[in-house]
């Protein structure tokens, strides 16, 4: 009879419940839970029908389940605990920061009969003071492999060095966040981070972003303007794709790491430079080195702490967790409920060999929210070109330089934005104007 009552009570109070934007549950007096609303649902990832009648604690896993229960607290005190944060981990295994408040749920004759919770999701919110302060660190790097794991022990000795570093990889391997994190755990962490692209830019522009200019210097310079090396100040500079950088400025690099001072365009004294040197590259510079492509002083000068990181195709335990970090990413700005893939659909995702790394799995995934409608992503649900064997990258690939494999998938990028050059740098994560000089480096014509 109790247990008709409650299922009565529950049906009776779901809409109302449902149409919160915060979680919330409520509690019997032995902790039994009695109502759980869809924004709670989304948020653990547990299904009300999992979670009536468990235990709280059951559904939560909260740090402070165990030691110090804000809802025990409330209901012994008779005092409301009003948005105190803490960390749950949802049914994924993944840690999700939330902001609790509580309160005593009473009859009609004033007798406690149990305790409500609501809990506000501050995933997004904690993702946005990251983007602002920049406050990246190798913890948000998600990974099991135990390449990336070694590197992540030696991270904290790099980060509190000087030395330049040289990070290795393939596009979408995630370098530039490695690098924020080799930034934010030094010394330097609060002065700037500051990016450029070397193969972005042209050529006549590359010179006057990284080193500035004096006004004067030529016709349109009404007014000076810093570079990026004097806007970094005591900060890192981060030097992406450095493969890319022109043979001219490769002297003047040269001259920054070994004298610690450059000239901006125009200028008639030397400006002294105090940044941090971190570069990154998916080119084999040693093989460029040999054919005269990249300055060999230079090269030893970047070279001192070298990092490698793997492919995703290298890292297949890695995929799993990654694609439900890409879900509750995309549920949470999308305010979608999408709670896995399916089995099928995750046996291609695991045996696609991504040219483009975890940035094409993402991608992979976003797409795959845009035409599922329901909680499980199908197999239908995948990109086409996922399931085309000859578009994928071979294991024997892997054997190539690093040229024959930078060709091979600006190829078949191209191929599948039906040659559409802005969709296909896109795709892999480069500039446009990168994309047209590898495409003109490899002879390929469209």
């Amino acid at each position: 009879m109790k247990e008709m009552k409650m299922s009565e009570s529950q049906k009776k109070y779901d809409p109302i419940l449902d149409s919160i934007a915060d979680g919330v549950f409520t509690v019997d007096k032995e902790w039994n839970i009695t109502s759980f609303n869809r924004a709670a649902e989304q948020i653990t990832g547990v299904s009300r029908s999992e979670a009536i009648g468990r235990k709280c604690w059951e559904v939560f896993h909260a740090d402070v389940c165990e030691r110090d229960c804000l809802l025990k607290k409330t209901m012994k005190t008779n005092r409301q605990c009003i948005n105190k944060t803490v960390k749950i981990v949802n049914k994924r295994g993944l840690a999700v920061p939330i902001s609790i408040s509580t309160a005593i749920l009473k009859d009609a004759r004033g007798n406690i009969i149990g305790g409500v919770e609501t809990f506000r999701d501050l995933s997004e919110i904690e993702e946005l003071r990251k983007e602002v302060l920049g406050k990246f660190t190798y913890s948000d790097i998600i990974t099991r492999d135990h390449r990336l794991l070694n590197i992540f022990s030696t991270l904290p000795v790099i980060a509190k060095s000087d030395s330049p570093v040289l990070i290795l990889g393939e596009s979408g391997t995630g370098k530039e966040l490695l690098a924020k994190a080799i930034h934010n755990h030094s010394g330097r962490g609060k002065e700037p981070f500051v990016a450029v692209n070397c193969g972005a830019l042209p050529e006549n522009l590359l010179e006057s972003e990284l080193f500035g200019y004096k006004k004067g210097a030529f016709t349109d310079a009404k007014t000076d303007k810093p570079g990026r090396f004097e806007r970094a100040g005591k900060g890192t500079l981060f030097l992406d794709e450095i493969g890319d950088l022109p043979k001219s400025v490769q002297v003047k690099l040269l001259r920054v790491l070994q004298e610690k001072v450059f000239e901006p365009l125009g200028a008639t004294e030397p400006v002294k430079s105090e940044a941090r040197i971190i570069a990154a590259t998916n080119r084999d510079l040693e093989q460029m080195v040999e054919s005269g492509e990249f300055r060999q002083d230079l090269f030893y000068r970047i070279n001192v702490v070298p990092i490698t990181l793997p492919p995703l195709r290298e890292r297949q335990n890695d995929i799993p967790l990654l694609i439900d970090h890409f879900i509750e990413h995309f549920n949470r700005i999308q305010g979608r409920s999408i709670e896995r893939v399916s089995s099928d659909a995750l046996g291609v995702l695991i045996d696609y060999q991504y040219p483009g790394n975890i940035r094409e799995l993402e991608n992979v995934i976003q797409h795959a929210f845009v035409l599922c409608q329901g909680y499980v992503i199908e197999k239908k649900h995948l990109p086409a070109y996922l399931f085309r064997p000859s578009k994928k990258i071979r294991a024997s690939d892997t054997s190539q330089s690093l040229e024959n494999f930078d060709r091979r998938r600006i190829e078949e990028a191209l191929s599948r934005n039906k040659y559409n050059r802005v969709n296909t740098a896109k795709e892999l994560g480069i500039h446009v104007a990168t994309l047209w000089r590898k495409m003109k480096k490899y002879g390929i014509n469209v």
